[in-house]
């Protein structure tokens, strides 16, 4: 399942953030998105996840020329919830009001209660979380609630997988072994993702990064 993506421009009406930029992720792949502040790295990411009426350049809203294409399949004029597409963050953004095992179901796809219970159980697994389905996330320290952060994206069975800076806030040692339990799930679940960050210590994958310049 490839991810495809093909900006011809992204830009308001007289400032033009990225231009000609073209974007291929194979499945299990990770490709690495760089560049300074302001050269429209979140934005990329927007536009694929289609959410970029939420993003503003000043006052103006960015308008996107270009495709998105995943399995062949052409996303481009369809809603966010629409697009298979799943977003991790720097913030975990975990239900506060929720277990850890409550946030996890929340984000498995409808089906047998049963059945959907056994795929948290099998998610606090591989996450080294038996035992924490219960606690409050409040309680979880930070490695553990992005470990429940990046479960609970996955188990939403998403066809492609977005993240942005999602190490940033981990000191130095979570954030190796973070990264690694990302890595690996990644390749695992055969899920096409791209990654952006400001560390070069977040490359995944050496032959697949795309630098962004400068905003034009």
């Amino acid at each position: 399942m490839t991810l495809a993506v093909h900006i011809h421009r992204l830009a308001t009406r007289d400032h033009t953030l990225v231009q000609d930029l073209r974007i291929d992720v194979p499945p299990g792949r990770i490709l690495t998105l760089m560049g300074p502040s302001g050269s429209g790295k979140s934005s990329v990411l927007a536009a694929i996840a289609g959410t970029l009426h939420s993003v503003a350049e000043g006052s103006e809203a960015l308008r996107f020329e270009g495709t998105v294409t995943l399995d062949g399949r052409d996303l481009t004029k369809l809603p966010t919830a629409q697009r298979g597409i799943g977003l991790l963050f720097q913030d975990d953004l975990l239900f506060a009001h929720m277990t850890v095992a409550e946030n996890l179901l929340f984000a498995v796809p409808a089906g047998p209660k049963r059945e959907r219970v056994a795929e948290v159980a099998r998610a606090l697994d591989e996450a080294g979380l038996v035992g924490f389905g219960e606690r409050d996330p409040a309680t979880l320290s930070g490695g553990q609630r992005a470990r429940v952060a990046l479960m609970r994206a996955l188990l939403a069975r998403p066809r492609a997988l977005l993240l942005d800076e999602p190490f940033s806030k981990l000191d130095a040692t979570l954030r190796d072994q973070f990264r690694a339990f990302v890595f690996d799930h990644l390749r695992e679940s055969g899920v096409p993702a791209v990654l952006v960050t400001h560390d070069t210590a977040d490359v995944a994958d050496p032959s697949l990064v795309v630098e962004l310049g400068h905003a034009r």
